[in-house]
């Protein structure tokens, strides 16, 4: 059994583990869109961008029009891993534990994931914060971001879209002056990224996929109580479960389930929703590891 990694996605190791190719595995310890359209598709049509230097650009514009915000107040990043990094260097943080590895420990604002991450729960309307984590925010409420003034936003559309390879993350900030205080390297986000943001942002139907989501969310926990689970109440394309070893009984059946002791939760794990063809093998692999 290959040993969790800091942050899930563990697909390819397992693959290699089990000597199959990595598409024949059903990786849910990466939360992503289960009904995001195929991004490989639109990547694809903008190859030639790698011979080129990368200008976001175009990209920051579709998001910032999407999103409905100035672009002088957002900053397109190498995922949301960067965008938590350059908020970090800038302010400094704390958290309430537990919650994402990646954010600071130590002073300065409070640091907030918004659907919490594992729980899965969205925030209350009076809850604050100063810098909200809205990975997985669109997926969960079907809107982009919660608005609040005066605050900074770091997100991730590689999650949105399913196409974490692809590394796009953002910051959207109260004004122009915080992002300009920003360090980022150039060059940053890589030019196919770029180059297909725009392209990728045209199939975005935020309160559809929240919906089919919510109906899918729904199935899996019922599946997991169907096996003698108890998942806990999510509002995330994601579920927490007390399940000591599930995650060791069912990797031989090439399903692998995010290991939650970097969360100082050993005894859970962490599921994403999958789709219906997902569900289905996810049924089946529970049956075989009971």
């Amino acid at each position: 059994m290959i040993p969790p990694g800091a942050h899930g996605g563990d697909g390819a190791r397992l693959a290699a583990a089990l000597g199959v190719d990595p598409g024949a595995i059903l990786d849910l310890s990466a939360s992503l869109n289960p009904v995001a359209p195929d991004a490989g598709e639109v990547v694809a049509k903008h190859l030639d961008a790698v011979g080129r230097y990368p200008d976001p650009a175009a990209a920051t514009e579709a998001l910032a029009a999407a999103m409905e915000v100035d672009s002088d107040r957002l900053l397109l990043t190498n995922g949301g891993a960067e965008a938590i990094a350059l908020v970090g260097a800038e302010l400094g943080g704390r958290v309430e534990e537990p919650d994402f590895a990646l954010y600071p420990r130590g002073s300065g604002p409070r640091w907030r994931s918004n659907p919490h991450n594992p729980s899965g729960r969205l925030a209350r309307d009076d809850e604050v914060a100063g810098v909200w984590d809205e990975a997985f925010y669109p997926l969960a409420t079907g809107r982009w971001t919660r608005g609040d003034e005066g605050v900074v936003v770091v997100g991730s559309l590689t999650k949105l879209l399913a196409c974490p390879g692809l590394r796009v993350g953002y910051v959207l900030a109260p004004d122009a002056r915080f992002i300009r205080c920003l360090r980022q390297p150039a060059w940053s986000v890589n030019g196919l990224a770029a180059a297909a943001v725009p392209d990728l942002l045209d199939s975005v139907d935020l309160p559809g996929w929240a919906s089919a989501l919510a109906g899918l969310r729904s199935r899996l926990v019922g599946l997991l109580r169907s096996a003698g689970l108890a998942p806990e109440p999510s509002d995330a394309n994601f579920v927490l479960v007390r399940a000591p070893g599930l995650r060791v009984r069912l990797a031989p059946h090439g399903v692998l389930v995010r290991d939650c002791a970097s969360f100082g939760l050993p005894d859970h794990v962490r599921i994403a929703v999958p789709d219906a063809a997902g569900l289905a093998r996810l049924e089946e692999a529970l049956c075989a590891a009971a």
